[in-house]
């Protein structure tokens, strides 16, 4: 069998493997993106928990005319140009392969306006290889992404999508996590048409506490006591619930490095020992918290896959700081 070069299609469809999961993660990248790009309110709205439309607008930097095909081509980014810009990220996402390879298996619909321009532009893609035109239209300044009919051409993936109940409670969880991490963006999330929430920014204690009785429930703000800590270049602050803020599942644990969610086996564990040697909280209580942990760059793997389920890799140099009694 002779060698050949695979299609720009089937490359993007390969990398889509890599990000695109289901609803829940196109609608990562694209607030990774909204976000990197300084956005201060974000809008979301989904139709079937995001399977036949996810559309994310957000009031950002925009994407100059010019740079909008760029936009979805593999390996194009804004967030990173050296190996030393890779070893000191601090954008959440820099591969450059979101989004084409989510239009490779949808039809995706990108809209833009820098903050100095006049006029919006409009890119489209239909999950092949042509490049649609790009025609002026009317948006405000920021971006506008529009992701329809997700795996329409790969009906193998689309068949392992759960119900919508399932995919929506995702892409719900997902969003939680980002309004955590960003207090001072705003985030509507609108779901068939019906608005299921509005977190407002918020840029002082009080409006802080707000949100997070919004995410977490107002049991969790009144059982929980704020906490912060600095060692060297380390630093930790977050609300610890008290013992009798405790669940019988680990639903509101929140752990943050850098800004960026984690979900890793050895912090967790790293926490629940500090509690059990404090509280005497066993394992079949686990203990509910939002954690915030700040450590230099350099000490953090940015080569993380977004498929990986562990975030080992950036958060092993916290672990013997959050063991700390």
């Amino acid at each position: 069998m002779s060698i050949r070069r695979l299609s720009p299609q089937l490359v993007n469809q390969i990398a889509a493997g890599e990000i695109v999961e289901r609803p829940a993660s196109v609608l990562k990248e694209l607030l990774e993106n909204s976000l990197d790009a300084g956005a201060t309110h974000i809008a979301i709205e989904l139709e079937q928990a995001g399977v036949k439309r996810l559309r994310v607008t957000d009031d950002g930097s925009g994407i100059a005319k010019d740079e909008l095909t760029l936009a979805l081509s593999r390996h194009a980014t804004s967030k990173i140009g050296t190996l030393d810009d890779l070893a000191s990220v601090a954008s959440l996402g820099f591969r450059g392969e979101a989004l084409p390879s989510i239009a490779s298996v949808s039809r995706l619909t990108l809209t833009s306006r820098t903050v100095n321009g006049t006029v919006a532009w409009r890119i489209g893609s239909r999950g092949d290889d042509s490049e649609g035109a790009i025609v002026p239209t009317a948006h405000p300044a920021g971006t506008s992404v529009e992701v329809l009919d997700l795996f329409f051409n790969v009906p193998a993936r689309r068949k392992f999508l759960r119900t919508v109940r399932t995919e929506f409670g995702h892409a719900d969880t997902l969003l939680r996590r980002i309004a955590l991490s960003r207090f001072d963006v705003a985030l509507d999330l609108t779901h068939n048409g019906r608005s299921i929430s509005r977190l407002r920014a918020a840029p002082d204690p009080a409006a802080r506490e707000q949100r997070l009785a919004d995410v977490c429930g107002g049991r969790f703000v009144e059982q929980a006591v704020y906490v912060e800590h600095e060692v060297g270049d380390f630093r930790l602050h977050g609300w610890l619930g008290l013992p009798t803020a405790s669940r019988t599942q680990a639903d509101l644990q929140y752990f943050y490095v850098n800004g960026r969610a984690v979900r890793d086996k050895v912090l967790a564990h790293a926490v629940r020992q500090a509690y059990a040697a404090m509280f005497c909280i066993t394992a079949g209580t686990p203990p509910a918290y939002f954690i915030c942990s700040s450590i230099p760059r350099w000490s953090m793997s940015t080569c993380i896959r977004p498929s990986m389920k562990s975030a080992s890799a950036i958060a092993a140099p916290c672990t013997a700081f959050c063991s700390r009694p």
